[in-house]
């Protein structure tokens, strides 16, 4: 494992393994969870990001995360995007063996920088792997299900190498928080899934859009995605050359003593990119949509919203009472 606040120190060798076409997950934390520390600062009296809080229970959201990804996919190809500052919370996560590798940034530059950063440090590692890339403030109600459509993703991916596949969910209601895909003609099968082209996104509509959206049969966007390394990096050349020149100059300097300087040296001159906006609403590769049926989820932005989703999937937690007295839902 890979001391929070470190990038790897090991060598290519080392890490490089046995299969080839192997299947990797980015498990991707590096966020502050600015809106939700009302209710963060509630549950663990403190200002921590929300991925280190144990909202459900008592494991934290990258706990879940990361116990839900090791479903499919072990520690040892597995990879957390954090950040340097957070590294006191991550001690008590990462503390165990197996566990992750995980990547600090020196500073936020955006789900881009985070995106391509693992990207680029798996390459070295696996050029041709598959990769699924999982934010890690998500509820997922039926887990079983959640896998079983990552998986199919995965075998789509590995069958048809130019695309890229995200997983889209059956939205609830004309939600104007969160990213819509609109599905277009079917590009093929995996297992009993079929899966769509996409034919445009739509990132946070006004209520009017969300609710022609909705009525429209669009899914909500998990952001959850699998494609083949060379394909997210080909993707990052095209849409964000600038922020992909920074982060390349890095494979000169895995695994040596300058790391941590290069590091520090490409984040400063690495512009800010939101990897939806930016990457794949503007890039020329094909997207595809694999719908998950049977999935309640919920992107755990506010304090709202995560009373909202304790309360329909009937889960307890011993803050909720007096969260909802206090008036901070």
């Amino acid at each position: 494992m890979i001391r929070p606040g470190k990038l790897s120190g090991r060598r290519q060798s080392e890490v490089r393994s046995a299969g080839h076409e192997a299947v990797w997950a980015v498990v991707l934390a590096g966020g502050e969870g600015v809106r939700l520390r009302p209710l963060v600062r509630r549950v663990c009296d403190d200002e921590r990001p929300k991925q280190f809080c144990p909202l459900f229970g008592s494991r934290t959201l990258v706990r879940e995360t990361l116990d839900r990804v090791g479903r499919l996919i072990p520690p040892e190809r597995t990879v957390v995007v954090g950040m340097q500052s957070h590294a006191r919370y991550q001690a008590g996560e990462f503390g165990e063996q197996p566990g992750p590798y995980v990547l600090n940034q020196p500073g936020n530059r955006g789900t881009g920088a985070a995106v391509l950063l693992a990207a680029l440090w798996i390459e070295a590692r696996e050029p041709q792997a598959t990769v699924v890339f999982f934010p890690s403030d998500h509820f997922i109600g039926e887990e079983e299900v959640f896998v079983t459509h990552v998986s199919e993703m995965v075998d789509f991916v590995k069958r048809q190498p130019e695309w890229t596949v995200l997983l889209g969910v059956q939205p609830s209601g004309p939600e104007t928080e969160y990213g819509w895909i609109e599905p277009g003609q079917r590009v093929g099968w995996t297992g009993p899934s079929p899966v769509y082209g996409i034919r445009r996104f739509q990132e946070k509509p006004s209520k009017e859009v969300a609710e022609a959206l909705f009525t429209g049969g669009c899914l909500w966007n998990t952001f959850v995605f699998a494609a083949r390394l060379p394909a997210v990096l080909a993707a990052g050349r095209e849409c964000v050359p600038s922020l992909y020149e920074c982060l390349m100059r890095l494979s000169a300097f895995w695994g040596s003593e300058h790391e941590r300087w290069a590091l520090h040296h490409a984040y400063a001159l690495a512009p800010t990119v939101n990897f939806s906006r930016a990457v794949l609403e503007a890039c020329s590769l094909p997207l595809a949509v694999l719908e998950a049926r049977g999935l309640t989820w919920c992107d755990l932005g506010s304090p709202e919203r995560v009373v909202k989703t304790l309360v329909g999937a009937g889960v307890s937690a011993p803050w909720l009472a007096a969260s909802a007295a206090s008036g901070v839902a």
